[in-house]
């Protein structure tokens, strides 16, 4: 038999190097594989020395059953999943746990009462929006645990599952916080219609939404281990990184304003709504006593505000003047961002960019490929 060569990089003309960790999921590194690896280590040991100092060393008692393992391997490894949210964790143990104890009691042929307790125990979880795999194991584990777990009866599900779980989710939520991990994950948020009128948000006027999503994932007939909102989030970003790639050669440097006006954080509302008049602008950049940015002022704050009151500040939208200016575009699009402040790597103000800057630039970037020029930036501020 002849193997044919492997094939060579396009790009440099060499042979591609074996990859010795090939991850299988979108974002696995081996980096995050080996925080999940350390996460785990201290969740399991941490775990059991806290149940084996609170329970004694009973060997009648069980310190930490065999589901915590592969709970942990979704708290550490995967902590974006549905599945491996706190709920899921703690309340799909325990319930599946409880239905695997009552299956016990009702049902004496054991290999009858293994299947429904697995089999229950999915329907409780999906009912309880609680669905974590590991629970199937909790439940299992109810029903040929031994004489340890039979003798617990239905403090089993609390002593030690619960507990387990209750413990070993404590301690991911501060790993994961020191390893400046988001955990609990927080979905995507969907646009919304800043201006509460029937209207949909800009964002979802042109492309997909979310029906578009339903209908695809109909079609795939597949359930996915992620959530319609992180869907939704991660497809507008990859749309937004295709944009940058087409037309990000131009940086937030090239487009934005450089003679910013701007106020201090002891300037009076009169003063500030009187320089917003004066040159027909939306957003004013508020600095401290030391010239950084403490945030923004517009019109819409400044709405009947009485003289005299303190000034009313905004936290400001930034960015960095090497920033793809496209890359603005989620942010002076959703309905309450009228401009994007620039700062230094000093955390000076060098800049703003406002929607017209970069609706210029949009404009001028379609005619090079035949459109005609239709607009041109007035600055600052509308």
């Amino acid at each position: 038999m002849i193997v044919p060569p492997p094939p060579h990089d396009r790009k440099s003309g060499r042979l591609p190097r074996f990859k010795l960790f090939s991850p299988i999921l979108a974002g696995a590194t081996l980096k995050e594989r080996l925080i999940g690896c350390i996460g785990a280590l201290i969740g399991i040991c941490v775990t059991g020395l806290v149940c084996g100092f609170v329970f004694g060393d009973d060997p009648q008692l069980p310190l930490i059953v065999a589901p915590i393992g592969a709970s942990a391997v979704l708290l550490f490894a995967v902590p974006a999943s549905p599945l491996a949210q706190p709920w899921s964790i703690i309340g799909g143990n325990t319930i599946s746990a409880l239905i695997g104890v009552s299956v016990t009691y009702v049902v004496a042929d054991q290999m009858l009462a293994i299947g429904l307790a697995v089999a229950l125990a999915i329907l409780a979880m999906s009912l309880t929006r609680s669905l974590h795999p590991p629970g199937g194991a909790a439940a299992l584990t109810a029903v040929i645990g031994g004489a340890a777990v039979a003798r617990s009866g239905f403090w089993f599900p609390f002593i030690p599952v619960a507990i387990n779980s209750l413990i070993l989710v404590g301690l991911g939520m501060v790993f994961h916080r020191l390893a400046r991990r988001q955990y609990p994950h927080r979905p995507g948020i969907a646009p919304v219609n800043t201006h509460a009128t029937a209207d949909p948000p800009p964002a979802l006027r042109v492309g997909f939404n979310s029906e578009d999503i339903d209908s695809a994932i109909a079609r795939l007939n597949e359930t996915l281990d992620v959530s319609r909102e992180d869907i939704d989030a991660l497809l507008r970003e990859v749309e937004l990184q295709a944009l940058i790639r087409q037309r990000g050669e131009l940086t937030c440097a090239d487009i934005m304003s450089r003679d910013v006006v701007t106020v201090p954080g002891d300037t009076t509302p009169d003063h500030a709504r009187y320089l917003l008049l004066k040159h027909d602008i939306r957003t004013l950049p508020v600095l401290d006593e030391n010239e950084k940015l403490q945030g923004t002022v517009g019109l819409r704050e400044l709405a009947g505000k009485e003289p005299g009151s303190k000034l009313p500040i905004s936290a400001a939208a930034t960015a960095r003047p090497s920033d793809p200016a496209i890359g603005l575009l989620p942010r002076l699009t959703d309905g309450a961002t009228h401009a994007v402040v620039i700062l230094d790597d000093d955390g000076k103000v060098v800049g703003i960019i406002s929607q017209t800057d970069l609706l210029a630039t949009l404009a001028k970037s379609l005619s090079h490929n035949g459109l005609s020029e239709i607009m041109q930036g007035n600055g600052q501020g509308i």
